[in-house]
């Protein structure tokens, strides 16, 4: 079996090359999602709002990127991510679904979830944070022990298919965002704060 080369991209790198190949009517975005939480400068105020009990993010921030996705969602351009969560969700966790998933979804993106001990989770799965882009190019996400970015790591092409299986086993596993937020309003801000 050879090696899996790759080739590194900054967060830049990612931007440009989603913005190569993530631009037509019929292109499609995945995200797997699988740490209990990431440090990350593009929630701007959002994660300090939240843990100071704001109910809805800074629209400054948060209103560009629905517009995005409201945007890109009209063009035929289809985002899709699935959120793998552990028993107990961190407060980082809870956070994005108050101030991402839950706003998001409405946007355009379509969200699911795997939750350890409330969904069958696939063993098969390749359990790391990737993108999927048009179901041939594959970046798979590096972090450190802090939930800090570190690069992506651009697969060859014929690493695709493995993560092609894995973007739909999950997709077929997954509730629905909506339908599973619904289910648990305990998480919700307003029970949390009570």
């Amino acid at each position: 079996m050879t090696q899996q080369q790759h080739r590194e991209l900054d967060a830049a790198g990612i931007g440009r090359f989603f913005a190569d190949h993530y631009r037509s009517a019929g292109d499609t975005l995945f995200r797997l999602e699988t740490l209990p939480g990431y440090d990350v400068t593009d929630d701007g105020p959002n994660w300090r709002l939240w843990q100071e009990g704001a109910a809805e993010p800074d629209p400054a921030w948060k209103e560009p990127w629905l517009d995005t996705l409201r945007r890109e969602h009209r063009a035929g351009l289809r985002a899709s991510r699935v959120r793998i969560f552990g028993k107990h969700l961190t407060d980082y966790e809870r956070f994005e679904c108050h101030f991402g998933y839950a706003l998001n979804g409405p946007a355009g993106e379509e969200i699911g979830v795997l939750r350890a001990g409330e969904h069958a989770i696939p063993g098969d799965l390749i359990v790391q944070d990737f993108w999927l882009v048009n179901d041939a190019h594959v970046i798979v996400m590096r972090y450190d022990e802090a939930g800090r970015f570190l690069r992506g790591d651009l697969l060859d092409d014929d690493a695709a298919p493995r993560y092609v299986a894995t973007r739909r086993a999950a997709q077929l596993a997954a509730e629905p965002f909506d339908t599973w937020w619904a289910r648990h309003p305990e998480l919700h801000r307003r029970s949390a704060a009570a």
